[in-house]
């Protein structure tokens, strides 16, 4: 999934070299040809191969002479999510990811990436886990296993699927086995970075000193959350509304078992039959625009509601994204417990 560079041949390579490499990708048989500085100069497949032999070319022949000079790509710096679910629904697999100099940082393949979001994302992960003690004494919260993995890398491997691959770690407590566990994100085919707090800075105060450079969404995510989120469908609902900021929001219904009246001065006005009601609860997860990063006050103390209340007073327009798949907040032994459980039948 990571190792994009097994897609890539030089120009100049023999048709064999690139049969052997066709034949070692299986189903993910196709070439992108390229130079010297790994540009992109043309696509290569068994039926590119095929036809080539018809034309006259032989086996010593080089890939440059085979090559179909006008391959698909989508440009890192831009492209819009309408063009990845495009090409998605045309039935393409594979896809080169270039740069502004028409060079190869990534390929994109359906079968392992749903997305292709032009979004960052920053993990807040630098609390204590007080309330998971004794198992956060040596170890940080981020780092306990929920299945066969670790709750943060749950996460991670989930933003990455969906093409988030700028990705930012706030650390603080035991944040080195953190680093140490990830490091530079590569072997995930990631750039991940790290920011250090000093001291505790809120909820989301460490986000403000993110250098978010090549996307001008960023995601918000707390660290301990389990959840299968579709992280397309809430950038189209945010591009749809025109958002400054959505909140992944929780449902929570409430069941009263009596007849609601709603009065004035004692007098009954209206009344409902064991009504339901529903709440909305604030799911650690938020999509913004990159500008409201200016917002967050470098190294104080900033909480995710601070940035709401913040938005809502400049009279930007910040909405609830109701989160309709599953969503664990791991906070306590219950919730721990509970998470090895749902592991086990989860769809991610």
């Amino acid at each position: 999934m990571s190792n994009y560079k097994k897609h890539l041949i030089h120009k100049d390579s023999g048709i064999k070299v690139a049969l052997a490499q066709l034949d070692a990708l299986a189903i993910d048989a196709i070439l992108f040809v390229v130079d010297d500085d790994e540009k992109l100069i043309g696509s290569l497949t068994d039926g590119d191969v095929r036809r080539g032999f018809l034309r006259g070319l032989e086996l010593t022949s080089p890939v440059r002479d085979f090559i179909q000079p006008s391959p698909r790509y989508i440009r890192k710096s831009d492209y819009t999510i309408q063009e990845v679910i495009e090409y998605r629904e045309k039935g393409l697999k594979v896809i080169p990811v270039i740069d502004e100099n028409d060079c190869i940082v990534n390929v994109l393949n359906f079968r392992f990436h749903k997305s292709y979001l032009p979004v960052g994302a920053i993990i807040m992960a630098g609390g204590r886990g007080e309330r998971l003690r004794p198992l956060t004494d040596q170890m940080p919260k981020p780092l306990l296993k929920v299945g066969d993995k670790p709750i943060i890398e749950h996460s991670v491997d989930r933003l990455i699927s969906f093409g988030i691959d700028e990705l930012w770690i706030s650390v603080r407590y035991m944040g080195e086995q953190i680093e140490d566990y990830f490091k530079d994100g590569s072997s995930k085919g990631a750039s991940i970075k790290y920011i250090w707090e000093d001291a505790p800075l809120g909820t989301i105060g460490a986000a403000g000193k993110a250098d978010i450079s090549k996307h001008d969404y960023v995601l918000i995510s707390n660290s301990d959350i389990l959840t299968n989120l579709d992280y397309e469908d809430l950038f189209l609902d945010f591009i749809k509304k025109d958002a400054k900021l959505s909140i992944v929001t929780i449902p929570y219904n409430v069941d009263i078992p009596y007849a609601v009246l709603e009065t004035t001065n004692e007098n009954v006005l209206s009344f409902r039959e064991k009504p339901t009601y529903t709440y909305y609860s604030n799911g650690g997860i938020y999509l913004l625009k990159k500008e409201c990063l200016a917002l967050i006050p470098k190294g104080d103390f900033f909480n995710a509601t601070d940035l709401m209340e913040k938005l809502i007073a400049k009279g930007e327009k910040v909405v609830s994204y109701p989160l309709r798949g599953y969503w664990l907040d791991i906070g306590r032994h219950d919730d721990y417990t509970k998470a090895q459980e749902d592991i086990k039948y989860i769809k991610f």
